[in-house]
């Protein structure tokens, strides 16, 4: 059996929610250390209290959950985010397409 791949339409859509994932990651992971470190001079953070920290918190990571919920396989249309990490997995478990085009594999 061949080994199927991507079109270069559906490759494209991949490559863009990889480029937001990781777009998005490298954002929280700085915001996240500034709000950490400064948390007190910002006038955030009151000892052991959660409070506004623990909902900026919640924001920052958010996103993140949505965005590996939302990653389908352009193939089949199964949901591959828990599968990926920064990155789309390099194949589908539920299709076995390989998640590239053919053009870009070469």
């Amino acid at each position: 059996m061949a080994a199927k791949y991507l079109t270069p339409e559906q490759d494209a859509q991949l490559r863009r929610w990889e480029r937001w994932n990781r777009n998005y990651f490298i954002f929280a992971f700085f915001a996240l250390i500034v709000v950490l470190v400064f948390s007190s001079q910002l006038g955030i953070s009151s000892g052991d209290e959660w409070g506004s920290l623990g909902v900026l918190l919640a924001i920052l990571i958010v996103p993140i959950i949505v965005l590996q919920l939302r990653l389908k396989c352009p193939a089949c249309g199964a949901k591959i985010g828990w599968q990926a990490k920064l990155l789309a997995p390099d194949q589908c478990r539920a299709c076995g397409t390989f998640l590239q085009s053919k053009k870009s594999s070469s």
